[in-house]
């Protein structure tokens, strides 16, 4: 069903949010300088992630205040708990004799120990790096070697499955910490490791804005995955985006569905809401339509940030997964991970009385750049409007090869002007690459997009996703939004498919909403529901239906996994895929 363009931030109906501003204004006013008075910081001085996210709190009387709260366990833990634990972690850390700057990672699931380990290794000075627990060995031993891991903190179960088999590979791994009271050889338990630490230590180390902080590899969809080392300053940019984007606030109950593996779950299941203040609700159990429905509900859930993916997966199972349950504290949805289909927004209205907000960033900004926010109308389909203190542009190369500024509604390369806080800061041990992913200035991010009239940007595709078909540049993503807007969709992957004639056609996979046959007479339906929606040009040549869609642990369709499919080819490294039954 088509929808109108835009919704009115004022429209009737929606929640009224905290942080309603003047978007040109605040844009214009706005300087890091705020964020810094915000989090009680002097310019220039010193602050460390761990003690914004915990001891903070304490000197600001809030230290009974839930922090994190653990849905499968029924654990809790106060800013007052996760700041002593926190610290005692980082007692014990160097009591090992690490140093700051050493690399402490971990191999776990949503527990707390996760949360205490990420804090305590920031308070101590050491650069902390989550792995996504589903990983295979191979994927765990390269990501532990490139990152020289010093300490890894795990549980038995998968240390004896995923670090053991690859264990006399990592020369550098220092100590091997298991959640259970187990005792396996080469390893140490959770609670001997934490009783070791009252003799060394408490303080938070000194540390500045450039010191190094965090470890996030990218996917590694293509080729070896990429360490992006970010810095304590990136503390920043987690404040102003959790309020800017998320309107977090002291005590709001808030839930990311993002696994800490992967970096929103780690700038915005960890970092940013408890800079905030925020009551964190985790789940650890796989998804279940109910199951999250229950927890909006149960928990009272205010802000709610998750995935297409998962939006997607609530679409599909339809109103009667919901089973009367209405969430009617949720003031706030947003979603990031890749394009929020426009259709997926306007569900948002109808199920919860409001748009879901998309937005985009990468694990090389850091933090969410551009946003679909509460100060503005929403266009379903768009990533939104740069955030206060982000300059982004798009730019083409003139014929000389330089860059320049795109004109409204031009496709080029999205880019970003340096000196955002969450900035990366390296590759890991790639120098070389790093420094190619800059122009003067800007940050060159891979993606293809268009500006429009009213400042909006509209995602076209990575530059190497986007097909070309008879002197067309067509983005997957738009052809995936036209056919998820017809009544039987779920989802849609699209490719380009070579063509003798027109280079490449567009090839769309489509799977089914629950109760619908991929039946021919809804294949030539869908194909003639393409074209009258995007023309003949650019809508699918070929249609096939699909029992899933293949899409990295991440959630994102892997379209590069569908073409080979399609070619015959070498899949190639499928370390990091999920696919979905």
């Amino acid at each position: 069903m088509q929808r109108p363009n835009i919704i009115r931030a004022n429209a009737a109906g929606l929640p009224v949010h905290p942080n309603w501003y003047d978007y040109a204004g605040q844009r214009a006013s706005f300087t890091w300088a705020q964020a810094h008075q915000a989090l009680g910081l002097d310019p220039g001085g010193t602050l460390n992630i761990g003690d914004l996210c915990t001891d903070r709190h304490l000197r600001q009387g809030r230290g009974q205040q839930a922090a994190l709260d653990f849905v499968a366990s029924g654990r809790r833990l106060s800013y007052g708990q996760l700041a002593a634990s926190s610290t005692q972690y980082g007692q014990a850390l160097r009591c090992l004799g690490l140093e700051p700057g050493d690399a402490v990672f971990t191999l776990l699931g949503r527990v707390p120990e996760l949360f205490i380990t990420v804090l305590g290794a920031l308070k101590a000075g050491m650069v902390a790096c989550p792995l996504f627990s589903a990983f295979g060995p191979e994927p765990v031993r390269t990501r532990l070697d490139l990152g020289a891991a010093k300490v890894l903190v795990t549980s038995a179960g998968l240390y004896q499955r995923k670090v053991l088999p690859v264990l006399d590979q990592l020369p550098a791994l220092r100590a091997v910490i298991v959640t259970d009271d187990v005792a396996l050889e080469g390893t140490r338990t959770w609670s001997s490791f934490m009783q070791d630490a009252s003799s060394c230590g408490a303080e938070t180390a000194v540390t500045r804005a450039d010191d190094a902080a965090l470890l996030h590899f990218t996917s590694g969809t293509t080729g070896k995955p990429k360490g992006a080392v970010h810095v304590h300053g990136a503390a920043l940019m987690h404040w102003m985006t959790g309020y800017y984007a998320l309107d977090l606030h002291p005590g709001d109950v808030y839930w990311c569905t993002a696994d800490p593996g992967w970096v929103t779950g780690t700038s915005y299941g960890i970092i940013a809401p408890l800079l905030h203040g925020a009551h964190c609700i985790i789940d650890d159990a796989e998804f279940d339509a109910y199951r999250w429905y229950s927890i909006l509900q149960e928990h009272a859930v205010q802000v709610w940030y998750t995935a297409p993916t998962a939006i997607r997966m609530l679409m599909k199972a339809g109103a009667a997964a919901a089973r009367g349950l209405r969430p009617d504290r949720l003031r706030l949805i947003a979603s990031v991970g890749e394009p929020l289909n426009p259709e997926a927004v306007w569900w948002g209205v109808e199920t919860f009385g409001q748009p879901i907000l998309d937005n985009w960033w990468q694990t090389e900004t850091g933090g969410i750049m551009i946003a679909n926010a509460p100060a503005f109308d929403v266009k379903p389909g768009s990533m939104g409007r740069p955030l206060p203190g982000v300059e982004a542009q798009v730019v083409v190369r003139d014929a000389a090869g330089q860059l320049q500024i795109a004109a409204a509604d031009e496709q080029g390369e999205l880019a970003l002007r340096r000196g955002w806080p969450s900035m990366f800061r390296a590759y890991l041990n790639n120098p070389e690459r790093y420094q190619a992913s800059f122009c003067g200035d800007f940050y060159l991010t891979g993606d293809l997009a268009r500006r429009d009239q009213d400042g909006y940007f509209w995602f076209i595709g990575r530059a190497d996703d986007v097909i070309k078909s008879a002197g067309h540049l067509i983005g997957p993503f738009e052809v995936e939004s036209a056919l998820m807007e017809h009544a039987a969709v779920a989802e849609a992957g699209v490719i380009g498919k070579p063509d003798p004639i027109a280079g490449e056609v567009v090839k769309a996979f489509v799977t089914l909403r629950s109760g619908q046959a991929p039946t021919a007479a809804l294949h030539a339906e869908l194909l003639a529901h393409a074209r009258q929606r995007l023309g003949a040009a650019v809508a699918p040549k070929e249609l096939e239906f699909a029992a899933c869609l293949p899409r990295t642990r991440s959630g994102k369709i892997m379209r590069r996994l569908l073409k080979a499919r399609e070619l015959g080819l070498p899949e190639g490294d499928t370390s990091t895929l999920e696919l979905p039954s």
